[in-house]
């Protein structure tokens, strides 16, 4: 078997010794080591198989949008940017099995944009002194892995010599497996949420019995991201966006915003979708005492001692219902909204602290007033509390309906 070719990027300027000898560890884990100088100015350390004038021939402007004089982080932006296109090329003519870099603020800042552009299964990691921090910038939505180094990438020694050995056998590892192949069977996208999960995993187990396959994003922020990413590939025949919970914190200033193309598998490229409203009755907060001051006197319930959750007004719900319903508006594809009267989260239950029927009824209306009926799109609502097997049994009839009536979506 042909040993997998692994891609190891680092500025060779300043971690060339380094990424030397993560390719001999690599090479040592069986797999045939590229190494890739993405250096902007200094003199590389080694000579590498691939130098950064190879790469930034790749920019859109040639060697010249790299190397010419430009601020620095516009340059790190445009070697970014060549790099990106470099591995994908490298990637399309079959080449390049798996990718590593190294990297501090700046090598992070230039390799992860590159790495994280590779497609989902292509192996991917980024050995970063930021890992142990907020990775979000760097990871997005992709499955990029970023491992800490513990001691900074400046030198051989005990410590990095054992993370580094350990990041060359882990990508050489996946990178031998291998991406894996499409699904063969049709596949939905779900959201969930630690309060909608009854009803998602029921439903999910409904999709698992007639031979589907649902793949579940937790709604917190950027779940609901990377679902719309995959929906407009093409990953999946339908959604079923029962928990739409990202909404309220985008809106109000949560720790799981939406991002800005929320919605845009239905709004802009017609997936068929189911909808709902889970979880519209919280907005997540961090620790109790992060909570802004406006929002203190509310309603506050501790998830868990990092997550403190705020039960929304009806003002709010009816702020949430029609920014949801001006996005599918947009759309021209099958999508029914489901609206469970009995409650729209665990808590939203008789003798549960967030229940409040005054406020789901805002929502509610707001969807129904806001929403533009077609012949694809309507509002439904359902005698049920969102986590009543009957509701999950309503949504997956919903979605039949919807693939059998609008088509199974582009």
């Amino acid at each position: 078997m042909k040993p997998p070719r692994v891609y190891a990027i680092a500025t060779l300027d300043s971690k060339g010794r380094e990424l030397a000898f993560l390719g001999a560890a690599a090479r040592e884990a069986g797999s045939e080591a590229v190494l890739v100088d993405v250096s902007l100015k200094g003199v590389p350390q080694i000579v590498p198989d691939v130098g950064r004038e190879q790469v930034a021939e790749n920019h859109p402007g040639g060697r010249s949008g790299v190397f010419a004089e430009q601020g620095r982080e516009a340059a790190i932006h445009a070697m970014s940017e060549a790099l990106k296109r470099f591995l994908l090329a490298e990637l399309a003519a079959g080449r390049l099995q798996g990718a590593v870099g190294l990297g501090g603020s700046e090598g992070t800042s230039l390799i992860a944009p590159a790495l994280r552009s590779l497609p989902l299964g292509i192996p991917k990691m980024m050995v970063s002194t930021l890992a142990s921090g907020d990775t979000r910038p760097y990871v997005g939505t992709s499955d990029l892995t970023m491992v800490f180094p513990v001691s900074d990438i400046a030198g051989l020694n005990f410590l990095s010599r054992q993370v580094l050995r350990n990041a060359a056998y882990a990508v050489s590892g996946m990178a031998r497996v291998g991406a894996a192949a499409k699904g063969s069977v049709p596949a939905v996208g779900l959201t969930m949420f630690g309060v909608t999960t009854p009803c998602v995993d029921m439903v999910r187990m409904g999709l698992e019995a007639k031979g589907w396959e649902g793949v579940v994003f937790h709604a917190v922020g950027t779940g609901g991201e990377a679902m719309e990413e995959l929906a407009a590939q093409g990953s999946f025949r339908a959604l079923m966006d029962l928990t739409t919970t990202e909404v309220a914190d985008a809106l109000l200033g949560g720790i799981f915003p939406a991002a800005p193309g929320r919605f845009d598998a239905v709004a802009l490229h017609d997936v068929p979708a189911v909808v709902s409203v889970g979880a519209l009755d919280m907005v997540n907060f961090g620790p109790r005492q992060s909570v802004h001051a406006r929002f203190r006197h509310r309603l506050l319930y501790s998830h868990t001692p990092v997550v403190t959750l705020m039960r929304t007004t009806a003002e709010e719900n009816t702020a949430f219902g029609r920014h949801i319903a001006q996005r599918l508006n947009m759309g021209k594809g099958p999508c029914v909204v489901l609206l469970p009267e009995l409650g729209v989260s665990a808590l939203d239950a008789p003798g549960q602290p967030f229940h409040d029927p005054v406020a789901d009824e805002a929502l509610f209306r707001a969807l129904e007033t806001g929403v533009k009926p077609t012949r694809l799109r309507r509002v439904q609502r359902v005698p049920f509390h969102i986590n009543d097997i009957a509701f999950a049994r309503v949504a997956l009839n919903a979605l039949e309906e919807i693939l059998r009536d609008g088509g199974e979506g582009k």
